[in-house]
């Protein structure tokens, strides 16, 4: 397709480019910001203070994920997902969401702090809370764009408001020398990409309102989806959860930075995926014609070549970038990255089926494919790392991706979209240069026996 066309026309190929375009931008820009911002503050504050961040974390993202009722696939998926009452009732059900997770916050703060023996929590998670609180404010005006495929300012809009945030996170950490300067970074940060997306993101201007037909809409479809990021919530933040219990806080923060860099690949592809494939499911349904699937099939070949790439970079060079980057009292870090890209091929290779399910309105199904997942992975990396510490618990996640690969498959079958060729070839390559990159580093990643 020719440049001019790509830039101007609105069929959903160019659409698609300029989304995809848009995505890796905003995501490389946003990490490249989340890169420099790690970098400046492992110079000023200490490992604990990022693992004991690590733990607020856990508890921020399980509030909002088991909180989660499907907001943004209902209105990427819903015929009325461009009529200002649905929009409204959205937004509405958004702010009161936004209200009970802050008001959670105050009573697993206690909880928490107990658990985990540090009476920080008790404070540290009801500040940080006011973040998911302003989040809940945000404007439907955002997912209108994804579902459009138009997504150039909210990208703008983002990436300025995380640079911003940067700064104020470097400014707090060199005045506050603790890790409370990453706790109110997190609330600035909030707030800062709120007032950017509100004044001057187009479109639908939201208002409270509520009509108790789209309410059941949203809440019919997003009940599977609720339980489906319960499972993501336990796939995504139990292991640091666990380890955060059995090991100390600044071996739990460096094993936070390498699984941040070791999860590059995987967070640029589910950005890209989640505001693309939806929509490009919903039009290019390969159920309807083999010219369809044939569109998809070269589509998942590509995001899945760019993103095991990716990841297969990392698994080769991930010591030497620690090394070079951070300092010796980070340098554990290296061997957790190279174990974590290496572990994760499976799950990446598989990736984007996923989305079919979610674009066919099939959360319970979507749901299922979660809870077999978990399941699978909280046993065997339960199992490994009480056996064998930190490396038999990465082991164990790496068994479950290949186990529950059977059951992506399945899921892809029912709605017209597995390829049982990019699944082989990729599988193969991938575990090919994996195996190799751990045998060649395999002095280093020996280190990771401490953990534990």
């Amino acid at each position: 397709m020719p440049f001019k066309e790509i830039i101007k026309s609105q069929t959903l190929s160019a659409r698609f480019l300029r989304s995809s375009a848009w995505s890796i931008i905003g995501y490389g820009g946003g990490q490249v910001i989340r890169f420099a911002s790690n970098l400046v503050l492992t110079r000023i504050l200490f490992p604990e203070d990022f693992g004991l961040m690590a733990l607020v974390t856990v508890f921020l993202v399980g509030l909002m994920m088991i909180s989660d009722v499907g907001l943004s696939p209902s209105i990427q998926q819903s015929s009325r997902g461009d009529d200002p009452v649905f929009l409204d009732t959205a937004w509405t059900i958004q702010i009161l969401r936004g209200l009970l997770l802050w008001g959670a916050s105050f009573v697993i703060a206690p909880l928490g702090a107990r658990f985990y023996d540090s009476e920080h929590l008790s404070l540290m998670l009801p500040v940080a809370g006011i973040s998911l609180l302003v989040a809940g404010f945000t404007p439907t005006r955002v997912e209108t764009a994804n579902r459009h495929l138009k997504i150039g300012v909210v990208t703008s809009l983002d990436i300025t408001a995380q640079f911003l945030a940067f700064v104020a996170n470097v400014a707090l950490a060199l005045i506050l020398q603790s890790v409370w300067a990453l706790v109110i970074g997190t609330v600035i940060g909030a707030g800062v990409r709120l007032f950017f997306m509100v004044a001057f993101l187009p479109g639908h201007k939201n208002r409270i309102r509520w009509e108790s037909s789209t309410a059941t809409e949203i809440v019919t479809f997003g009940r599977w989806i609720f339980l489906s990021t319960v499972c993501g919530f336990l796939l995504v933040q139990s292991d640091k959860a666990i380890l955060g219990k059995y090991i100390d806080l600044s071996q739990l923060g460096i094993y936070n930075i390498g699984f941040f860099l070791a999860s590059v690949p995987q967070a640029m592809a589910a950005s890209l995926m989640s505001r693309i494939l939806i929509p490009i499911h919903r039009e290019w349904n390969p159920l309807f014609s083999h010219e369809n699937y044939t569109r998809l099939r070269k589509t998942r070949f590509a995001l899945t070549f760019v993103t095991l790439s990716l990841q297969c970079v990392l698994a080769w060079s991930g010591i030497w970038v620690v090394d070079i980057l951070y300092s010796d009292q980070y340098s554990a870090a290296g061997g957790v990255l190279v174990a974590i890209a290496c572990m994760n091929t499976p799950y990446l290779t598989g990736m984007t089926y996923d989305y079919a399910a979610l674009a066919a309105g099939d959360s319970k199904g979507m749901f299922f494919l979660q809870l077999m997942k978990t399941i699978l992975q909280l046993t065997l990396f339960s199992i490994g790392f009480f056996s064998f510490g930190l490396v038999g618990a990465l082991a164990g996640v790496w068994l479950s991706q290949l186990f529950s690969h059977i059951f992506v498959v399945r899921l892809a079958r029912k709605h017209g979209v597995w390829d049982w060729s990019h699944d082989l070839v990729f599988g193969l390559v991938a575990t090919c240069v994996c195996a190799m990159a751990i045998y060649v580093q395999r002095d280093e990643l020996l280190l990771l026996l401490d953990f534990k």
